[in-house]
């Protein structure tokens, strides 16, 4: 009888560890969903080009899913190199035919996703310039930061502000730098520099902003945007 019941007990337990759980759970983990990785590449319109053409067929290299998801595409072409003013076009492949206005500088960067709703990082940016109806002179792109980094921060008492630019005429390039500790700024601390590159003095605790205009000696003009960081 005590061998009955005790084969009782220990079928009991058996029975209620796999209805606790200690059986094991068999159910597969769902896998997780990862975003698509970053366009790498920008075929066209390459980088500071010209376009005769203001109907530009733009492409560029496809992005890959982890997960095999379906993936897509945004393009951003913007006057303004912060894409502040963006407009944006979808595509389903990595070609997109798009007509832009002629005789202006515009900047374009691509974004993939996939089926799920989830977004790579942009790809970088390229800058480009539809040629104008008897245009000789095309202003130049606007300038690109370089260093110091936008909004960081430095222990430094004196720092070089340095910026890029180009331009599709190659002429040469003069600037003025704009700094200051208003927003935007209003102060001029260089006038018609040559280099790319200004040094300046700073306050302890301070936050300064910036800027830059790029002129090409030929009545072509473009106004940066404004950068700023601060002092420790």
């Amino acid at each position: 009888m005590k061998s009955i019941k005790k084969s009782a007990f220990i079928f009991l337990i058996f029975i209620l560890s796999f209805s606790c759980g200690g059986g094991g759970d068999d159910t597969p983990t769902p896998e997780e969903n990862k975003a698509p990785e970053k366009v790498a590449t920008l075929t066209y319109p390459t980088n500071n080009l010209l376009c005769i053409d203001n109907t530009l067929d733009f492409q560029w290299g496809a992005s890959t899913d982890p997960n095999g998801d379906e993936v897509s595409y945004t393009i951003e072409i913007a006057a303004k190199n912060d894409f502040s003013d963006a407009e944006t076009h979808a595509a389903t492949s990595t070609t997109k035919t798009i007509t832009l206005e002629k005789g202006k500088a515009f900047y374009w960067r691509v974004q993939a996703k996939d089926s799920k709703g989830l977004t790579a990082e942009y790809s970088e940016t390229y800058q480009f310039y539809t040629e104008g109806e008897g245009e000789v002179n095309h202003v130049p792109f606007a300038p690109e930061l370089v260093t110091p980094a936008n909004n960081s921060n430095t222990s430094e008492v004196s720092i070089d502000l340095k910026w890029n630019t180009s331009d599709v005429d190659d002429d040469a390039l003069i600037y003025d730098v704009y700094f200051d500790t208003a927003n935007p700024p209003v102060t001029k601390v260089g006038n018609d520099l040559s280099e790319k590159k200004m040094n300046v003095t700073l306050s302890p605790t301070t936050t300064y902003y910036w800027k830059v205009i790029v002129k090409d000696g030929n009545g072509g003009k473009s106004i940066g945007q404004v950068w700023s960081f601060q002092t420790n």
